[in-house]
């Protein structure tokens, strides 16, 4: 009788071996690839007044431009997150850091409005960089190097906003022509592009399966239509209790639910929303959400207030844009430190403690600014402290987001994580929106100070539940 063949599995389907690569060269290709995320994420905000003028639209115009970034982002990530778990990460990234590029391009040659959207939407496509970086790394680490890489990536993130930020406002304050300042995220990617090309390791193993393209359109449907309404939420006729907000909301939470349903009855999900009954997946997507709600939430109404004359509304700092742009340099430093000093605090205390510490360190850092917002210097050491607690979360949440999900799926647990980061970042821009739209005046341009006072405690708030949350998280093995 003839033995039997034994068939490797379609889950553990090895690739072609790849010439060793050193770790060196790996963490050069993580840096530059999140630094120019950063850079990309970060350069538009000191030129947008500038904008205004230059491309002859208005200021509520303007809003459009995050709202077709964000909602680009949402629906490039999952789509790379499985390209690249069943594909080959390296292979996916690639192409995906081409796609941010040539969106670049276009942005920097943007003579219009029209053409300015279209680069913006093609530069969302940065979302999928982490979740692959991240499938790269769990795949040839261990796990406490890929903790400490995960940190370096968001220490590279944060410094690249920075970065971005600084660079395009020298620029403009440099340059007569404002959309000069636009080229800025070109060159950063295309270092990125050039460097990393031959440098980034392919993963070894593949997972196997298929696309869910029903899947993907549903779910892209969805949150697309649920971002729409979040972001456009409150304008000129997007009213809250207008027909199509209340339309956007409602049909984006109803094709969501369609969408869940679905993915229950696939073979190969876009998303497997099983994966929500573990526990510390449910865990840390809470405190993923609340975390980037406050975080990104109050980034507008923060810049907003540092650039207000106390002498025009009885509050503010009256900083100049570029001054803006430094003020916000110690926040985010602290952020970067923080997320690279997370693996070890974690290694000390554990991770539950460590989403803890971060959530109170943020509502720390909202209640002292509640008390301390009158001159510049205790503004920023009150930022600074939520910009601590904001590193420690960003870091522990992206890492205990793969490490909560089977490996095959590492690509996409990630991609789950980024997706609630943009979800919790919208329903947060959305309350500052609301709230300072209630405390605005007919006829005024600023809001009164109550908004601010609110939009803090509802932050302090927040966050407080973000460490109850963090409670419920069970701890796993710690990482060698």
């Amino acid at each position: 009788m003839p033995e039997a063949v034994t068939r490797p599995s379609p889950r553990s389907t090895p690739t072609t071996p790849h010439a060793p690569v050193s770790t060196v060269a790996v963490l050069v290709s993580i840096v530059l690839v999140e630094l120019s995320s950063g850079i990309t994420q970060g350069f538009l905000s000191p030129v947008l007044r500038s904008l205004t003028d230059v491309l002859h639209v208005t200021a509520a115009d303007l809003n459009w431009i995050s709202i077709a970034n964000l909602m680009a982002s949402v629906a490039f990530t999952p789509l790379l997150s499985r390209l690249g778990d069943l594909h080959g990460h390296r292979r996916v990234l690639r192409w995906n850091i081409a796609v941010v590029l040539a969106g670049s391009v276009v942005v920097g040659l943007a003579g219009s409005f029209r053409t300015l959207m279209i680069g913006q939407v093609l530069q969302g496509a940065f979302a999928g960089f982490f979740p692959l970086l991240v499938g790269i790394l769990r795949n040839r680490r261990s796990a406490a190097e890929s903790r400490r890489a995960i940190g370096t990536m968001v220490a590279a993130l944060v410094g690249g906003i920075c970065v971005g930020g600084v660079a395009s406002g020298l620029v403009a304050h440099s340059v007569d022509t404002p959309t000069a300042a636009l080229w800025v995220p070109t060159f950063a990617v295309g270092i990125a592009f050039l460097v990393t090309w031959p440098l980034l390791p392919e993963t070894t193993e593949r997972p196997g399966g298929h696309l869910d393209v029903r899947g993907g359109i549903l779910l892209c449907t969805g949150l697309v239509a649920i971002m729409l309404g979040l972001g456009q939420g409150g304008m000129p006729g997007w009213e809250w209790t207008s027909p199509r907000t209340l339309g956007c909301l409602a049909g984006g939470a109803l094709v969501t639910a369609v969408w869940a349903r679905v993915e229950t009855r696939t073979t190969d999900p876009m998303i497997d929303v099983r994966l929500f009954r573990r526990r510390n997946v449910s865990v840390v997507a809470i405190v993923t959400t609340t975390f980037s709600f406050c975080m990104i939430g109050l980034q507008v109404a923060g810049a907003i207030f540092m650039g207000t004359p106390e002498e025009t509304a009885g509050y503010g700092l009256g900083l100049s844009p570029l001054q803006i742009a430094f003020a916000m340099i110690p926040a985010l430093a602290a952020t970067g430190i923080a997320a690279t000093a997370s693996p070890a605090l974690a290694a000390r205390i554990g991770d539950r403690a460590t989403l803890v510490t971060g959530s109170l360190l943020m509502a720390a850092g909202y209640l002292s600014t509640l008390a301390l917002h009158d001159s510049l210097t205790p503004y920023l050491i009150c930022q600074t402290v939520a910009g601590l607690g904001a590193g420690v979360l960003q870091q522990a949440t992206r890492t205990l987001a793969v490490e909560s999900v089977p490996k095959e799926q590492t690509a996409v647990g990630s991609g789950i994580n980024e997706l609630l980061i943009n979800v919790g970042g919208s329903l947060g821009a959305a309350c500052v929106l609301a709230v300072t739209a209630a405390a605005t005046p007919a006829g005024a341009a600023l809001p009164r100070y109550s908004a601010y006072a609110t939009c803090w405690s509802v932050c302090i708030a927040v966050s407080l539940a973000g460490a109850a949350a963090s409670l419920l998280y069970r701890p796993a093995t710690r990482p060698a």
